[in-house]
């Protein structure tokens, strides 16, 4: 069977920003070709990109990842029979054991919970709050849940969230998706350093003869030009989610999700929101290619050149060295650029808007997926 890879790549300038802190409030960092270079999380990133899934996909695809497991389920069960009452949670908790995941005793005025977070589509709550319905009678309410296979339930109609990017059950491994998205931390092509912000804030109460401030801080930031990667794997997502259609839609919805998203550290303060200066899509039925190799010498901007110009060069440069090297030559190259700077990376393919691609992407995987 022929494979289907869909690496994305893509160069975004963001301003004066703070999106994904560590744990003392800095901006991440990492160490790159020697030198210090912004960096966002692979998980920072993902979770973006879920969250604008909201924003074009049906909630019956969606899914929610969370340790009140409980509570989610015992909801859906009062929505389905309101006439069940407070036995809802009860069933949730019996359902959950049928499973096989197990759920904490509730700590006071609290609800059961699981030990980790768990992935779940709207289709699963759905189904298990239905299977807990038509078990509500039974003497034995958790052997009439196996009995009604509970733990298929919690295993087909998976969300497209759920297929692209994984689930983990600590208590049951047969439960596990595996991932078919990988997603890079994004670092910055240049070094950063990261700077303070002294700010003071006014008390409007405060008499006109009082000009002390009502409180002061500092908020850390950095500015940089980011390299932005992830690839989908076409054939393992369309195992996940068993339907050629839904496949191609969940790639559609993956790739303009990925690149529109943004992570919402700190946006209240420094308004920070961009869309890509480039998106280069490759399409490879061979293995995902990250060309981060681009930018281990750190590209520095001069009075000529931009640094978004020079980052467009090099990203090009290197994938064509890749393909000379090792004669992996992409099936098709859509580019979506913004300006003269980024002109170079027409070298690499077709310069297409990103509505074009999208429907590009479509298109292929339907071809490819039905052929097979």
């Amino acid at each position: 069977m022929s494979r289907t890879i869909i690496d994305v790549h893509i160069l975004q300038t963001v301003p004066p920003s703070n999106l994904n802190r560590d744990d003392t409030g800095s901006p991440k960092t990492a160490v790159y070709g020697g030198v210090r270079r912004a960096r966002v999380s692979s998980q920072a990133w993902k979770r973006a990109t879920r969250v604008h899934f909201q924003d074009t996909l049906d909630p019956s695809e969606l899914g929610v990842r969370t340790r009140r497991v409980v509570d989610l389920l015992a909801e859906e069960i009062g929505r389905q029979a309101p006439e069940l009452g407070e036995r809802s949670k009860e069933l949730a908790v019996a359902t959950f054991k049928a499973i096989g995941i197990v759920v904490k005793p509730p700590k006071k005025d609290e609800t059961e919970e699981s030990g980790y977070l768990v992935f779940l589509s709207r289709r699963q709550i759905e189904s298990l709050a239905a299977a807990a319905v038509e078990a509500a009678e039974a003497d034995d309410v958790v052997k009439a849940l196996k009995d009604a296979d509970a733990k298929a339930l919690a295993d087909r109609d998976h969300a497209i969230a759920i297929s692209l990017f994984g689930r983990m059950v600590a208590d049951q491994a047969d439960l596990n998706v595996d991932a078919s998205a990988q997603v890079a931390h994004a670092i910055s092509v240049h070094p950063v350093e990261t700077e303070f912000d002294y700010f003071t804030a006014v008390d409007d109460t405060n008499p006109e003869e009082d000009t002390g401030a009502g409180m002061i801080g500092t908020v850390e930031f950095n500015s940089s030009t980011l390299y932005r990667y992830a690839t989908v794997d076409v054939n393992r997502l369309a195992d996940n989610l068993g339907d050629v259609a839904a496949t191609s839609r969940a790639v559609r919805t993956f790739v303009e999700s990925f690149i529109r998203s943004m992570p919402t550290g700190k946006q209240n303060t420094f308004a920070n929101r961009t869309l890509p200066e480039a998106v280069v899509v490759m399409i490879r039925d061979t293995q995902p290619i990250n060309l981060v190799g681009a930018f281990e010498n750190p590209v520095r901007e001069s009075e000529i050149d931009g640094r978004i110009k020079r980052a467009s060069d090099a990203l090009r440069d290197e994938a064509k060295e890749i393909e000379r090297a090792y004669s992996e030559s992409p099936l098709t190259v859509w580019v979506t650029r913004v300006g003269d700077d980024t002109a170079s990376l027409d070298d690499l393919g077709s310069n297409v808007p990103l509505a074009d691609m999208v429907a590009g992407l479509g298109t292929l995987v339907d071809s490819r997926l039905g052929a097979q």
